[in-house]
């Protein structure tokens, strides 16, 4: 039988396994982009900085990658759903995921800028500098990591009622976004829960998550 125009030209693509170590990529990005972002800029306007500026180059290096990285996690999440997916959660569970990357992106910018501001000499450099990273860590610890609690509450609940992972770890997941969500502060801690979870799910779904084998023929 001639097989049918579908069949001979068309394939149905499949999300490899691998392409979990997306999650681990971003985590690794995205932490270390802010360390280098947090320990460049100074703590007091007085400060000086200047001679951080390579730090501050290598985190704008590192932060689109990690964004590129971050958007493939959530492909693979929601190709794990398949047809489990509910519209609702996975509204709130992209949407959040979407924004929590934007104002990623703001906040490397806000970066970007003070390192242009730092090349011109006759621009008052310390006061501008002070309020760029008051902006940064507000846009960050505030509404980043929010954003972030709200994606890790969706997932959470994703799981707990479809049963996709465990249930210590939609758990967990609840919990350490319930923190995120009520704690207002701008430790660099704060910024790195949200990088770790992620790991932690990728690894997950990398070594312990696997597909069942099918049976021999």
């Amino acid at each position: 039988m001639a097989r049918t125009q579908s069949d001979a030209e068309f394939h149905q693509l499949r999300t490899p396994r691998a392409a979990a170590v997306a999650g681990v990529v971003f985590g690794v990005l995205f932490a270390s982009s802010i360390v280098l972002l947090r320990s460049a800029l100074p703590g007091e306007a007085a400060t000086p900085w200047l001679r951080h500026q390579t730090q501050i180059t290598a985190a704008l290096i590192l932060a689109p990658f990690a964004g590129i990285a971050f958007l493939w996690f959530i492909g693979v999440i929601r190709d794990r759903l398949g047809n489990l997916e509910d519209r609702f959660f996975s509204t709130v569970f992209v949407g959040s995921g979407l924004l929590f990357l934007a104002m990623t992106f703001v906040s490397t910018a806000i970066a970007g800028g003070l390192l242009a501001v730092s090349r011109l000499t006759n621009v008052p450099q310390n006061d501008l500098v002070f309020f760029g990273r008051e902006v940064m860590l507000h846009v960050n610890n505030v509404y980043g990591v929010r954003m972030a609690g709200v994606f890790m509450i969706s997932l959470g609940t994703i799981w707990l009622r479809t049963g996709l992972m465990p249930r210590w770890l939609a758990v967990a997941t609840y919990l350490l976004a319930l923190a995120l969500l009520v704690v207002v502060s701008f430790s660099l801690w704060v910024t790195l829960v949200f990088p770790a979870w992620v790991t932690v799910i990728s690894a997950y779904i990398l070594t312990v998550d696997r597909p069942p084998s099918s049976p021999p023929d």
